[in-house]
């Protein structure tokens, strides 16, 4: 009786759960699948699953713990990181000068050899840097001069400290540029195999230090620039002239730029006429009136047509109205197909043109250093003299970039080659930036690029005065004149026969106003960069 209850209940209570609950099923309705015994051969399978999945994890995560520590200990040494920027770096050297000496005319090339130059002077900046850093230390003897220079007021001849860059080991940074140079070397490919295409321009010199004195230096790309502009035909409806403003801060290079442009032949076969004007010659304004004026750099009486190239350097802005009837006359003045190239250090003449001005930038400091290293050591290995290539790597960070700078004590260096000189010359560029600091104030950032008279100190202190630097020009030589600029330019046979190293190394004490020959360009158009100097007394400067 009592099992036939509880079984009646059971099945009431099912009855209920199955009312309230749709799909509900009682667990005695389920089928047994497994007994107890298989229950926990699972539950031991499962743990052993577990335990080769973690060991899986951890056996992954010590070997990549102990490959990172096998890399962090077994990191190249600093010789081995030397050895292979310095492969890397020939690699490069080899690619760019294969590229110099090609006609290359597609602005991707182009672009791509700017980036691959600029790898590789970084190169070779840095491991100069890393070569000289054993040379650091003071010593005094070799950094000394003489007694009567050393107890200048402003004497900088102090030991010399070589810069680094905060937040990064020398070594680190040295990695940083091997890893950068491997990338842009990898990408040169496409870049190689298509240099093979273009045609040679000339056969090079086989040292450095020569070619410098025969070829622009990193301005390849601007030079296209140009080249690009003036040979290539007006396309229907462009304006015509054609307009190329070239924007750039003072002894940036413009002029340098136009110069080898306009002594291309690809250019002088193109045009039959190259005629230069200056500040003075736009008085005027009118073309008709222009006929007569400026210098004619150039005529080809067999080039076909009558393409003229107008070349206009401004030192002073020109009035936009000025411009605009200039422009305007020259329209019914010159044939379709001539060129006008303006060049001011003005951003404003940007408007002026009809295509994308071209701005010339100053060196960057590593490309600046590559080149001062190349025209100061000449066929000399800086390596073989880490001393004196320690000083004149912060002669060139001293110089800021200035292209007369580095022509001027290039030229004094490499004739005088000894420490004792060069740890002179140092003192001196550095006694000039403070004696120009505390003339002018702060303000006076840059004394290389200044326009106000500039204060020098001869290196033997054979004085209290000091050479007052009032103005600056040009001359060229007499059959070069037509090349010259009548507004700045003057005949070769005013040059003194004092120079820069008479001034500064000598006991010359010349009287009154004197000139001073500071460099004789070895580019086009072969300027005498001349100085219109005095003396003052030192008192004066307090």
């Amino acid at each position: 009786i009592n099992a036939n209850c509880r079984e009646k209940q059971t099945l009431e209570l099912k009855t209920v759960h199955s009312e309230k609950f749709p799909g509900y099923i009682a667990f005695s309705q389920l089928p047994v699948l497994v007994d107890p015994l298989s229950d926990l051969q699972n539950f031991r399978l499962h743990i052993s699953l577990m335990e080769t999945f973690l060991s899986v994890i951890l056996s992954d995560l010590a070997t990549k713990s102990i490959a990172f520590l096998i890399n962090k200990c077994s990191k190249p040494t600093a010789s081995n990181m030397e050895e292979r920027l310095q492969r890397l770096l020939l690699r490069a050297q080899i690619i760019v000068e294969e590229a110099e000496d090609r006609l290359i005319t597609n602005q991707g090339m182009l672009l791509q050899l700017n980036i691959l130059r600029k790898e590789m002077f970084r190169g070779y900046y840095a491991l100069d840097r890393f070569r000289c850093r054993g040379h650091e230390e003071d010593d005094a003897k070799d950094h000394q001069v003489s007694n009567s220079f050393a107890q200048s007021k402003f004497n900088p001849a102090k030991r010399v400290r070589f810069f680094r860059i905060s937040g990064h080991s020398l070594q680190e940074q040295l990695q940083q540029v091997v890893g950068s140079i491997e990338v842009t070397l990898e990408d040169m490919s496409v870049f190689v195999m298509f240099l093979n295409s273009c045609p040679h321009l000339c056969r090079q010199p086989y040292s450095m230090h020569l070619l410098l004195d025969k070829c622009l230096f990193g301005r390849q790309m601007e030079m296209e620039h140009i080249m690009n502009f003036l040979l290539k035909e007006d396309s229907p409806g462009a304006e015509s002239p054609g307009v190329l403003p070239i924007i750039g801060r003072r002894k940036a290079g413009k002029s340098t730029l136009i110069e080898h442009a306009c002594n291309d032949e690809r250019v002088r076969n193109h045009f039959s006429q190259i005629v230069c004007f200056s500040d003075d010659d736009l008085k005027d304004a009118y073309m008709v009136t222009l006929r007569h004026c400026g210098s004619i750099k150039n005529e080809n009486q067999c080039t076909g047509g009558k393409r003229i190239l107008i070349v206009i350097e401004l030192i002073r802005d020109i009035d936009e109205a000025v411009w605009r009837r200039l422009y305007s006359a020259s329209k019914s003045y010159v044939l379709n197909g001539s060129k006008i190239i303006v060049a001011s250090q003005s951003d404003k003449i940007a408007r002026f043109g009809t295509t994308q001005a071209l701005r010339v930038e100053l060196f960057t400091e590593e490309a600046y250093w590559y080149f001062f290293k190349v025209r100061t050591f000449g066929s000399m290995d800086a390596q073989e003299h880490p001393k004196m290539a320690l000083m004149a790597m912060e002669m060139a960070r001293e110089l800021q970039g200035c292209f007369m700078g580095a022509s001027i004590y290039s030229g004094l260096l490499k004739a005088n080659f000894n420490a004792r000189f060069w740890n002179m010359a140092l003192a001196s560029i550095r006694e000039y930036k403070q004696t120009n600091l505390l003339v002018y104030g702060t303000y006076f950032e840059n004394p290389w690029q200044a326009s106000e008279p500039a204060y020098v100190r001869t290196v033997n202190k054979i004085s209290s005065e000091y050479l007052v630097i009032l103005d600056e020009y040009q001359t060229c030589s007499v059959q070069n004149m037509v090349l010259c600029r009548t507004n700045f330019a003057r005949s070769e046979a005013e040059v003194p026969m004092l120079s820069m190293q008479d001034f500064l190394f000598g006991s010359v004490r010349p009287q009154g106003k004197f000139k001073v020959l500071a460099w004789k360009s070895h580019l086009p158009p072969y300027y005498n960069h001349m100085f219109n100097c005095e003396f003052e007394d030192v008192n004066m400067l307090r």
